[in-house]
């Protein structure tokens, strides 16, 4: 399935896709959030889509989609698990998974445009494939890891490399501004994803391709990932892990790097997973 939110920010509501047409399952799901995955909702609403799909109410098209999850407990982000985006921000290859955390209020849906922060210089792009958590995790073992997984989704892993490296060097300092989570179109669920570990991946900016490359390039796989997290904290429904970006980013451009204006148009896609587009804006109180 592909789980959607639609609505106004704030008042989304739930929704799924099929052969892309959007229906409204609001009526008997209250939200995509923790509660949701916990109380086994993702097999409930398998079995209602297929009993019910031809009475469900349509939902148009340009009805603004929101987060296709509501605000998880945390986003758990990997950096630098892509060895060529290591190499170009002449980072060391982790030996382990380098974990920082976004806020939850960074979280927004797949189209809202991007807000450049206040006094930012420094704003960049990440092309990122998350992984939404559908079961309570903790100390779990590789080999079980995904059964643990509800599904996967884009992500846009926005920063403000001024913030993050430049301001202490505390990397959620700049990755943590309003709308640095834009997140899907969609949550697809795991069992339509035949090869996780192989998908293309791509990202533009006004037209110009900066980052190309699949999921088979990860250093750390998805299952190592939540096995490796859950000992170091319980990961909840809903709770999401965004797996790193590959090479191509703005700060790693050469000979001077570039980082995004107002008015950029900044798209993006994974296979599978669909795409988004976000348009950067100047902050405004």
């Amino acid at each position: 399935m592909k789980l959607i939110r639609f609505g106004e920010t704030g008042k989304e509501k739930a929704g799924v896709m099929s052969n892309d047409t959007r229906y409204d399952v609001s009526q008997f799901v209250s939200d995509y959030n923790e509660d949701f995955f916990e109380n086994d909702g993702l097999s409930k609403l398998k079995e209602l889509v297929s009993k019910q799909k031809d009475t469900l109410p349509k939902v148009e098209a340009s009805i603004r989609l929101g987060s296709p999850i509501a605000r998880p407990s945390k986003i758990v982000c990997i950096g630098l698990n892509y060895r060529d985006h290591a190499l170009e921000t002449n980072a060391t290859i982790p030996a382990e998974p380098i974990l920082f955390f976004k806020s939850t209020t960074a979280l927004c849906g797949p189209n809202d445009n991007l807000v450049i922060p206040k006094h930012s210089t420094k704003t960049d792009w990440e092309v990122e494939l998350a992984v939404v958590m559908g079961k309570k995790a903790s100390y779990v073992e590789e080999e079980n890891a995904l059964q643990y997984v509800a599904g996967y989704c884009l992500h846009n892993d926005y920063s403000e490399r001024a913030f993050q490296l430049e301001r202490g060097g505390q990397w959620a300092k700049g990755k943590g501004c309003d709308t640095f989570a834009p997140l899907g179109p969609f949550l697809v669920t795991k069992d339509e994803i035949t090869n996780v570990d192989r998908l293309e991946m791509w990202l533009t900016v006004n037209g110009k391709k900066y980052q190309d490359s699949n999921t088979s390039n990860l250093i750390f796989k998805i299952p190592f990932l939540v096995h490796y997290l859950s000992q170091f904290m319980t990961l909840l429904p809903g709770d999401v892990i965004s797996t790193g970006t590959p090479a191509g980013v703005g700060l790693g451009i050469k000979p001077e790097p570039i980082y995004i204006k107002a008015g950029d148009e900044i798209e993006l896609g994974i296979e599978g997973l669909g795409s988004s587009k976000q348009r950067a804006v100047t902050y405004c109180a």
